[in-house]
């Protein structure tokens, strides 16, 4: 008979309530023992410090506070620390990793939304919607003057993917099967040529891929290499009308270039993250007709993040089988991952 380990959930109250429904509960008791409290954000309360000394297996999500040498001390049984959520660099101590311990996270799950969000900003980016609906609010639309545009067209484009993370390669896949694109070129010091040409995208340098690319999409990590990778430099490299979509973090683009750009109508942006996040009240980048702005909306919301619970519950189920994880993460690893 499999072996059912003590496990505890360490997450945000509002995160545990949408990210866990019955099913992922259900199938949870079904893998592992669920003591009082099943859950918890408080690592320090004495109520959870009792649970936390049985516990074999931690299930971790948003609000999840670091596991910090004395934490982990305080779990001596800890086997597994299974994260329902994309990168572990919140909770991840060097303890964390000298405990020898298994970490995974589900970011393979969240890259999904992303992928999906990153694909409908490229569609509106092409056909300029979100200048045009912007303009419309401040004067009757002119339905017969976009007629006359060549500019407002999916079709031919070229689309430049900086970073061919797991998100990178998502937005590859789906560009190829969705879109009648010109060309995607990539760059990534990390990517093999022969697995990107595979996908349909051709590998290129930095420079030659900005000075090409009609619509940009950014996928880097937030590190301190990658930070302002997209600054005044290469910003001016892009065509005139390009448009610069913002998925990853906000940090790897240099916000006031990107405002300089956009304030003269060279270029215009689609962010889902900015530097800062959100921008301060009067940001002239915010109140621009060509930029559009989301509240970093493309990851996991909603229902969508029980995909990532589901992860990490195949995860556990693996790990109590001898199977090797679907996404382990390593110290190492963090050097070049989000």
């Amino acid at each position: 008979m499999r072996h059912r380990p003590e496990a505890l959930l360490v997450m945000r109250r509002d995160t545990f309530g949408v990210q866990f429904g019955h099913r992922q509960l259900d199938r949870l008791r079904s893998l592992a023992r669920l003591g009082d409290p099943l859950w918890s954000e408080d690592l320090d309360e004495p109520r959870t410090r009792a649970r936390l000394a049985e516990a074999e297996v931690l299930l971790t999500s948003w609000g999840c506070p670091p596991l910090t040498a004395e934490r982990l001390d305080a779990a001596p049984r800890l086997r597994a620390v299974l994260h329902c959520a994309g990168s572990v660099r919140p909770l991840a101590s060097d303890a964390l990793w000298q405990r020898g311990l298994l970490v995974t996270s589900a970011a393979e799950a969240n890259a999904r939304p992303v992928a999906e969000y990153t694909l409908a900003a490229i569609v509106l980016a092409g056909k300029k919607a979100h200048v045009l609906a912007a303009q419309s609010r401040v004067r009757p639309a002119d339905w017969s003057a976009v007629q006359h545009r060549e500019d407002l067209s999916n079709y031919r484009r070229v689309v430049g993917i900086v970073g061919y993370s797991r998100i990178g390669r998502r937005v590859v896949d789906l560009l190829r099967s969705t879109l009648d694109t010109a060309e995607i070129l990539v760059t990534d010091p990390y990517a093999d040529p022969a697995e990107v040409a595979a996908a349909g995208a051709r590998l290129v340098g930095l420079d030659e891929l900005l000075s090409r690319a009609e619509i940009l999409s950014l996928h880097l990590p937030a590190l301190p290499a990658t930070r302002h990778a997209i600054g005044a430099r290469e910003l001016a490299l892009l065509p005139d009308g390009a448009t610069v979509i913002n998925t990853a973090r906000g940090s790897v683009v240099d916000t006031d270039a990107l405002e300089r750009e956009c304030v003269a109508g060279r270029l215009d942006a689609i962010l889902d993250v900015t530097d800062p996040e959100p921008l301060p009240p009067g940001s002239r980048l915010a109140a621009l007709p060509n930029v559009m702005l989301t509240p970093h909306i493309a990851g996991s919301l909603g229902t969508e993040t029980r995909r990532m619970a589901d992860q990490a519950l195949d995860e556990l189920e693996r790990h109590l089988d001898g199977l090797p994880p679907l996404d382990a993460v390593t110290h190492e690893a963090l050097a070049v991952r989000a």
